[in-house]
């Protein structure tokens, strides 16, 4: 084939494209530079290869005028070759692979502690053919899609040989020194108490797989320096605060039962139960536990016990966009998860967390969702009560009335307007003395 590429100081040869022959008179039919008209002004890139497109590779002369081609007409034995991904059909092909590079992760499924935890998995009776570990643009490591998933597919069913929970507790080294405590501890505390004891073990640990795989630091508000927290608005600065305040109340009320455990190591307990080991554990359990129902066990204190940790599962991501179905298959044994709208192949797959908004999510989760449906701004007292008319001498007693009443927090203003209890509220301080 000829290959045609014009990159000529003159660019008269465009009006008047020339015919050439190979000087040689070889069988190879003339060949001729006469670009069409469409395509000659807008691809300056096109110039003339200097050779026969035969195997003689002689240089080629001009035709006479006799044999110069009409202005605008191809010889039918003349053909083009464009440059390699100039074409239309490349440029298509690039905006389809860019449209899908956004969305599609990178494979991560090879690294060492996801080889350990398959491994891990597979010796408590759990394999999966459906998804493959990630890091995604936007959401980072999540589960990636082997295949098409169809709307009602079963995503995940996960053993409750898997699951972390209080029974896994109550089993454990751990048990003897949780039964006998007085008065009894949370579940929650016997948790966070497993998984700190766990981490310190190191490559003793059974649960050492799944411990490599959860992260070593957690973004939630409770462990940001105060100075970023002064940053935050302050509805969300006053929620802030007070998980904080919570959670240095939860260490400073288990000291006593960490010291009760000094015989199970040979170091000091202060050393290993710090307020930062406390600290990651809370967050683990906090951001990354699924919904089980557990029996009451009398060793524990009546709080709900419905935590259980779920390896590999936990690796999905939120979206809000997302509906599925979730729960612990008392028949199965498992804890299974069914999506309601299709996955293709590739494409990550993700669970929905709840209907929260960016403040709870953030709170809670430790992240904020973009373009969430659920997205609102809070309004804060002082905000209340700025834009309205500082003459009102009811004004405190309609304050105290809100507050009576539970209706100071939460006001929210989302986008299908204010929500009922910030219209409520709204209503009450514009009463009137004589209507109040």
């Amino acid at each position: 084939m000829f290959s045609l590429i014009w990159c000529e100081k003159n660019s008269s040869a465009l009006r008047h494209p020339p015919a050439w022959r190979c000087a040689a008179s070889c069988s190879n039919p003339p060949r001729h530079l006469d670009i069409l008209q469409r395509m000659s002004l807008q691809k300056p890139w096109l110039r003339r290869a200097g050779g026969c497109a035969g195997a003689c590779g002689r240089e080629l002369v001009p035709l006479g005028p006799e044999a110069q081609p009409q202005i605008g007409q191809l010889d039918r034995n003349c053909s083009f070759r464009m440059r390699k991904g100039r074409g239309r059909t490349s440029r298509i092909r690039r905006r389809k692979l860019f449209r899908s590079s956004v969305s599609r992760g990178v494979n991560e499924s090879y690294k060492p502690e996801f080889i350990e935890l398959k491994k891990w998995l597979k010796d408590r009776k759990f394999e999966d053919t459906n998804l493959i570990p990630a890091c995604f643009p936007g959401t980072g490591r999540g589960l990636m899609s082997k295949t098409s998933l169809r709307e009602g597919q079963m995503i995940i069913s996960l053993p409750e040989s898997c699951l972390l929970t209080t029974d896994t507790v109550i089993r454990s080294y751990l048990g003897t020194y949780i039964a006998k405590w007085q008065p009894p501890p949370s579940p929650l505390l016997a948790l966070c108490t497993f998984l700190v004891s766990e981490k310190h073990a190191g490559d003793q640990s059974l649960w050492k797989p799944y411990l490599e795989i959860l992260p070593k630091a957690y973004t939630c508000p409770v462990c940001l320096e105060p100075e970023v927290v002064n940053l935050f608005p302050k509805p969300l600065k006053a929620k802030a605060e007070e998980q904080r305040a919570h959670v240095q109340g939860f260490f400073s009320s288990s000291r006593d039962f960490f010291s009760s455990l000094q015989p199970l190591f040979s170091e000091a307990v202060e050393s290993i139960f710090s307020y930062s080991a406390l600290l990651w554990a809370w967050c683990t359990v906090n951001t990354r536990a699924v919904y089980v129902k557990h029996r009451q066990e009398q060793c524990f204190s009546r709080e709900p016990n419905t935590c259980a940790l779920a390896p590999y599962l936990d690796l999905l991501n939120h979206s809000p966009h997302v509906q599925v179905k979730a729960a612990f298959n008392e028949e199965t044994r498992c804890y299974e998860i069914r999506t309601a709208s299709g996955c293709r192949k590739h494409e990550e797959v993700f669970i929905c967390y709840g209907p929260h908004d960016n403040q709870r999510l953030l709170l809670e989760y430790g992240f904020v969702s973009i373009q969430n449906p659920h997205a609102c701004v809070y309004v804060s007292e002082d905000i209340l009560v700025k834009y309205l008319p500082l003459t009102d001498k009811q004004m405190n007693k309609k304050i105290s009335i809100l507050k009576d009443h539970d209706f100071i927090e939460n006001l929210t203003f989302g986008w299908d307007g204010p929500s009922w209890r910030l219209r409520t509220a709204l209503k009450l301080l514009c009463l009137e003395a004589e209507e109040l």
